[in-house]
């Protein structure tokens, strides 16, 4: 019996080490995050904030509430004004990084493509 047993835990183990040739999935194939890129803003035309976040609704109250230290704090920017949704958290960690580089003209217009007076999307998660 307990030679059987030590073999079957050697097999377990080797099927363990190689989990492409056991048929499993690689864990980061199998727990894809979603994520998004939001703006956020103090007023219309005013200071805005461009970040991601997993959790889009917890994040938003965080800014609203001042909880989150930094720009969006001392800048007053309580506004979710735009955000976009992904699939996977590193696609929406491009896309933000991406648009930290865009000119403010550009930023400001995605934003009035979808919400011209800058009303606060916060509401609309739910």
């Amino acid at each position: 019996m307990r030679a059987k047993a030590s073999r079957s835990i050697r097999s377990s183990s080797s099927l363990n080490s190689s989990p492409a040739k056991a048929g499993v999935q690689e864990p980061e194939a199998a727990t894809l995050k979603s994520g998004y890129v939001y703006i956020m803003a103090n007023r219309k035309n005013g200071s805005i904030y461009i970040g991601v976040t997993s959790d889009l609704a917890a994040r938003a109250y965080a800014h609203c509430e001042g909880l989150v230290p930094g720009f969006t704090k001392r800048y007053g920017c309580k506004l979710l004004v735009w955000f976009e949704a992904y699939d996977d958290l590193q696609e929406a960690r491009r896309r933000e990084l991406q648009m930290k580089e865009w000119q403010r003209a550009w930023k400001v217009k995605l934003i009035e493509e979808k919400n011209l007076e800058w009303e606060d999307l916060y509401s609309t998660l739910f």
